[in-house]
């Protein structure tokens, strides 16, 4: 089994995107990317979008490759979007690409109604009806029932997890924020000796002491009984993220680590790094806007960046 992780926040974007490659399926999670729309009251600084669009040709390159397609839930960060924003995946970009694969996603019945609008609609653009994997097995592949997004407590969005089995058994378990011990405990009834896992959101003021104790409860569980335990989404939108991580491996002793130390790279932690982006590399006013109209482009700021970041190695980062 081969795991690339392609996006996801230590790699310079929100997300929580990967290729599974098995002897006799290639499968892409969670096809969707998007850019904190305003963060520390800024929009997302060109260089940010630069990767952002460096990341979107990699998801289309495994669009096309796949045989199977999994979407966790519709929110736009995992998946693409008919009505996309400048810096998300517009279905567009992917329409008649691979009419072929098959795409599974939570049952309807559990879809909220932004989520169900959404499906609707890109379906009706891909021309091709959706499977419901939850609770189902096919092949390799496990899906979970759906699992509370974060809190369960008054909170109607779900997302399905998914297993798969070859020679490794990897579970990808998209924004469980570790808040949830439901979905803790399918995860280690699976027996998965690699997880890739949303953290919790340390960056939001709204999360409670008592939810930050319990993530960081479930996360040692976790951690006790997973050879590799890749943390990252929502955890990693802070500077905090980044030290609780590494508390948690220190204390635990056990491997656990970001996307970005799952794929050798150095962190990328753009969303939390804004606004120091934007005093290291000023932005004219109207950029977005003309931006989103195809007027101007990134290349001034990728060039920028390299010149200024030389130990990201930028040349080399979003290859594979």
């Amino acid at each position: 089994m081969k795991i690339k992780i392609l996006g996801t926040e230590s790699l310079g974007v929100r997300g929580l995107s990967c290729f599974v490659e098995t002897k006799s399926h290639k499968i892409l999670i969670d096809p969707g990317i998007a850019l904190g729309y305003i963060r520390h009251k800024l929009l997302p600084h060109p260089f940010q979008i630069a990767i952002d669009e460096r990341i979107q040709k990699k998801i289309i390159d495994r669009w096309q490759k796949a045989t199977d397609i999994i979407i966790s839930h519709f929110h736009g960060d995992h998946t693409p979007l008919v009505d996309a924003n400048p810096y998300q995946l517009n279905i567009k970009r992917v329409d008649g690409l691979n009419p072929n694969v098959r795409i599974w996603t939570k049952d309807a019945s559990h879809l909220s109604p932004v989520e169900k609008k959404r499906a609707e609609s890109l379906s009706l653009i891909l021309k091709k009806d959706f499977i419901s994997g939850e609770g189902k097995k096919q092949g390799e592949v496990t899906f979970s029932k759906s699992m509370p997004h974060g809190e369960a407590f008054n909170n109607l969005e779900t997302v399905m997890m998914t297993k798969i089995k070859e020679d490794d058994v990897f579970v990808h378990a998209p924004d469980i924020q570790l808040l949830n011990n439901e979905s803790i405990s399918q995860i280690l009834y699976w027996q998965p000796n690699i997880v890739l896992a949303g953290g919790p959101p340390l960056y939001l003021s709204k999360l409670s002491k008592d939810q930050v104790e319990r993530a960081w409860y479930n996360a040692i569980k976790l951690s006790q009984k997973v050879d590799t335990l890749i943390l990252d989404h929502h955890l990693m939108r802070s500077y905090e993220g980044v030290r609780w991580l590494k508390r948690l491996s220190s204390e635990t002793e056990r491997k656990i680590i970001c996307g970005a130390d799952f794929m050798k790279k150095p962190k990328m932690l753009l969303e939390a790094k804004r606004e120091s982006l934007y005093k290291d590399m000023p932005v004219p006013e109207r950029w977005h806007e003309a931006y989103a109209e195809g007027e101007v482009n990134t290349d001034y700021y990728w060039n920028l960046a390299k010149k200024l970041y030389k130990h990201l190695s930028l040349n080399d980062y979003y290859n594979d």
